[in-house]
């Protein structure tokens, strides 16, 4: 993690996927960060979100993969400990669909997802809390579009190979490219 970077939002090859580094204040007690301020968000060209929920996935070990997931709804991520690798998936219809953004996220970065805009990250370190707010309330009858974390087409270079990686059966039984739907809603 990165002390002292100055608040910034980076456009990135997915349409309305933005990249924020955050100042992370640190000293001999641990570190702090203003993780979320409107105001401040707003100025830098993040969209006005209105955030309803804040879900946190606790993950204890290194190499716990989940996704991918595209929701209907919008999605600020954050890391609160630890570091995750990020893989997102364009599976909204249009020009920019199968469109893959990777990064690391720690405490120091955040990043805006779009509704419709297919989510993943595997952990890098123990004891990683991944945080994110949404602007709707979750819902197990909400239209979800997801896709195979081993999908041969996008290709998201894993740090940890699958087979050696924490997954769920559910998120290795996602379709492939080819046969998603695109998000539409």
């Amino acid at each position: 993690m990165e002390y002292g970077k100055a608040l910034s939002c980076t456009p990135t090859a997915i349409p309305g996927v933005l990249l924020l580094d955050l100042p992370v204040h640190g000293d001999n007690r641990g570190w702090f960060k203003e993780n979320w301020q409107r105001e401040k968000m707003a100025a830098l060209g993040l969209p006005d979100f209105g955030p309803v929920q804040n879900n946190i996935s606790f993950n204890r070990s290194v190499g716990t993969t989940r996704g991918i997931h595209a929701e209907p709804w919008d999605k600020y991520i954050s890391v609160a400990t630890g570091a995750v690798f990020g893989a997102w998936v364009d599976l909204r219809a249009g020009e920019s669909f199968g469109m893959v953004f990777t990064t690391v996220i720690d405490p120091s970065r955040a990043i805006f997802i779009p509704r419709g805009v297919g989510n993943a990250f595997q952990t890098l370190e123990e004891n990683t809390a991944y945080s994110y707010l949404v602007n709707d309330h979750w819902s197990a009858d909400a239209e979800y579009t997801f896709l195979n974390l081993a999908d041969e087409t996008v290709a998201i270079p894993w740090p940890i190979d699958l087979a050696d990686a924490e997954l769920s059966d559910k998120d290795r039984a996602h379709p492939r490219l080819h046969e998603v739907t695109p998000f539409t809603g």
